[in-house]
């Protein structure tokens, strides 16, 4: 079995040929013994595995690690608990496993490997669609990070090859001049933002040959037919309806989006539609926002809808809706890492401390500004501003 796996690792490194680190490669505690990373489809899980992967092969002698995937069908059938018992025996001791939702029993055998192999470390993959949630019985075991699309900044570096750092919410919030200032020494903000929100959070946009819209056409797809299907959230004869739901939810305002009517259009109960808004959302196809008076808990209706990211938006709206996309692009920002929910006024309150109105128009700031609240600012169209309240839209990319 392992030499059979060591020749497909091989063949499978050798296409490694991305050099570009991801965020997500400078966060994660590699001591740790189990460590899970999920995500959408397409964001970039296997090529974050494969990198790891070979600088293991550089800094220990290649045979103590070893790279699998589920999702080659030569390995469909190995068992993970078995694998693990085979590599312990030959001294390996970082198992990389890529793509493990696809293997039916890989939480009852992840914590079979924690207690069985102290000694192998492995580091996996998965869907989003799959919930660790607090009571989930490897949340005490296995170390969870998430990883995102492309951030603008991550765009303009594999665009421009250049090198740009990443900012706190609270640098943006208070230093967002001098930010600016400092930045555009080195690009101009707004040149390339309209390509990036279109084609630029996946990042097969920079693969040669690349036919963008149909592979971001496979994620949404395979993400309904294959993710949400194999883990038992939507039944084979509703995966279209899932599929409409997409394509409505993009032809319809965020804050003007009517559950019932959509309901009504697909002949499905207002509970139904619920249930399905929130597999999309685990299936990072959507997300979601709540009052901030509201509970959070399951049944907590969302009061606005949006895709997941700008991109998704732009390959599936009939027509451009500039203030939608707008708020698309910023709630993509904010929504792994803080908290955000909406006001009373309908605008976004990020960390139960900052306020966020969405501006393209650049109107007055005095007369939209609420009084005595020094943390509400206006989120606006342009490359910079001179009034630390105004903060430009394209800076929120520079989050990570």
């Amino acid at each position: 079995m392992l030499n059979n796996i060591r020749k497909l690792e091989k063949r499978v490194l050798k296409e490694d040929v991305s050099q570009y680190k991801r965020y997500l490669l400078k966060t994660i505690d590699f001591t740790s013994k189990i460590i899970g990373i999920t995500g959408p489809r397409g964001v970039g899980k296997t090529t974050l595995l494969l990198q790891y992967a070979n600088l293991l092969k550089k800094i220990f002698e290649p045979y103590k690690s070893l790279y699998f995937s589920y999702d080659y069908l030569i390995n469909s059938d190995i068992k993970l608990l078995e694998l693990a018992g085979e590599v312990n025996k030959v001294g390996i001791e970082y198992l990389v496993v890529d793509e493990i939702h696809k293997y039916s029993d890989f939480r009852q055998e992840l914590r079979g490997i924690h207690e069985s192999y102290p000694n192998l470390k492995v580091i996996f993959s998965a869907t989003c669609a799959v919930d660790f949630n607090k009571q989930d019985s490897l949340s005490n075991i296995v170390d969870m990070y998430s990883i995102k699309g492309l951030s603008y900044r991550e765009f303009l570096e594999l665009k421009l090859n250049i090198k740009l750092p990443t900012f706190s919410l609270e640098d943006i919030m208070e230093d967002s001049v001098y930010i600016i200032n400092k930045l555009e020494d080195k690009f101009t903000p707004l040149e390339h933002f309209s390509e990036y929100l279109s084609m630029g959070y996946y990042p097969f946009h920079f693969k040669e040959n690349n036919n963008y819209i149909g592979e971001l056409n496979d994620v949404v797809t395979h993400t309904i037919d294959s993710d949400l299907l194999s883990l038992g959230l939507v039944k084979v004869n509703f995966i279209n309806k899932l599929k409409k739901l997409m394509v409505l939810i993009s032809q319809e305002s965020p804050y003007e989006l009517n559950v019932t009517k959509i309901a009504t259009s697909m002949s499905l109960s207002r509970n139904t539609i619920y249930a399905y808004l929130r597999h999309l959302e685990r299936g990072g196809l959507l997300n979601t926002l709540r009052s901030s008076k509201k509970s959070l808990g399951k049944l907590a209706k969302p009061e606005r809808i949006y895709l997941n990211n700008t991109n998704i938006f732009y390959s599936l709206a009939s027509q451009e809706k500039i203030e939608t996309m707008r708020e698309t692009f910023l709630i993509s920002q904010l929504k792994q890492n803080f908290s955000i929910k909406l006001n009373s006024d309908g605008d976004f309150l990020v960390n139960e401390m900052y306020i966020l109105k969405v501006d393209i128009k650049n109107n007055d700031f005095k007369q939209t500004r609420i009084e005595n609240s020094p943390y509400f600012y206006l989120i606006v169209d342009t490359d910079s501003t001179e009034d630390k309240h105004k903060i430009p839209l394209w800076l929120f990319g520079f989050l990570y």
